[in-house]
């Protein structure tokens, strides 16, 4: 996607180095942070500095290929396995990252170059899988579409494209007049912050919308269609999200909204049977008891915005069940989201 009207990837690797968006300054401050080790790009991780499904699976490959470079020889598979269960640990509930380490990891056992090309072989299939889900998202988007999405599954969240919002961007690049509702997604307001702002600088008309308006358009006729991503999709076709999705999948389903989920093959997860066997990651209380935000001057703030002696609980993702989903768009097609249909898909 471009920035300034220049073409940019989310992640790319550099002499050893994994350069990423600085997510956490956007929209206020388009800049880039460096990894120069395997440990810098786990907190890239932790911290969501990079955060997305897919994007977190490319820092994690190349966090991998890090390792392989920075591991001593004495100790060289020693080192790899600690790397590779500590990069694991940096983000419990995205299976693509899960996915390209294991890759990483069984080229970087052949040698440390074959490592870094596997991971740069991970990052450029993760952006043409982004592409690919958005020609086939863009078969069921039909003209003047009113479409809402939920957190930030764009091209932030990949390398490049995204995955909910790639057949929006199909659309639009398409000329089919669509306009998007973005939720602002509490409480790091990814939806707010970068689905909005990547639709801004697409050209994509668009309103954000507080997180729980969206029965309300709903029931007023004004949402045609949904598209949500994925951290994780489990063999049974239930689906692990942002939280908040689900309360969306209900209501969508409450007016008959069709709720479709979008996202690579490599989200999928099918040694874990249903949702309820999926770890939700609690992040800290400081995301909901506190916002952050420039001043005038641009200089970044963090205020308490609730009761500061109360306690809170801040789990970042749910499990949307597999009966609330319309389909799942995915780099080979569009599935149901049902056991049969999700075994097919990987034949």
């Amino acid at each position: 996607m471009k920035v300034d009207g220049k073409h940019v990837r989310t992640v790319r690797f550099d002499n050893g180095k994994c350069i990423m968006i600085e997510q956490n300054k956007l929209p206020f401050e388009f800049s880039w942070y460096v990894a120069e080790t395997y440990k810098e790009s786990c907190h890239a991780i932790k911290t969501m500095i990079v955060r997305g499904a897919g994007a977190i699976g490319a820092v994690g490959a190349y966090a991998m290929s890090q390792a392989a470079l920075e591991a001593p020889e004495s100790e060289y598979l020693e080192f790899l396995d600690a790397a590779k269960q500590e990069i694991n640990n940096s983000r419990p509930t995205a299976q693509n990252l899960f996915y390209a380490t294991e890759a990483v990891y069984q080229k970087a056992k052949k040698s440390r170059n074959d490592a870094v090309l596997e991971a740069e072989r991970l990052a450029d299939e993760n952006a043409e899988e982004g592409r690919l889900i958005g020609e086939f998202g863009n078969q069921i988007i039909e003209p003047a579409m009113r479409i809402e999405t939920h957190c930030n599954a764009g091209w932030l969240a990949f390398v490049d494209y995204g995955s909910a919002l790639a057949p929006i961007y199909a659309a639009h690049d398409a000329g089919k007049g669509i306009f998007v509702y973005a939720d602002e997604t509490r409480p790091r307001a990814q939806g707010g912050r970068l689905t909005a702002w990547e639709l801004h600088n697409h050209g994509v008309p668009h309103q954000i919308i507080p997180d729980n308006a969206g029965a309300y358009l709903m029931a007023q006729g004004k949402i045609d269609m949904m598209i949500v991503g994925a951290d994780r999709i489990v063999a049974n076709g239930d689906v692990a999200n942002k939280i908040g999705t689900l309360e969306k999948a209900i209501a969508a389903k409450y007016y008959g909204v069709p709720f479709y989920v979008a996202a690579p093959c490599s989200t999928f997860d099918l040694n874990t049977a249903s949702g309820k066997d999926v770890p939700i990651e609690q992040r800290g209380t400081e995301e909901v008891m506190q916002q952050s935000g420039p001043d005038k001057t641009g200089e970044m703030h963090t205020i308490m915005v609730n009761h500061p002696k109360s306690d809170c609980i801040n789990p970042a993702f749910d499990v949307t069940p597999a009966e609330l989903i319309t389909a799942i768009i995915t780099d080979k097609g569009i599935v149901e989201a049902n056991k049969d249909a999700i075994r097919k898909l990987f034949q």
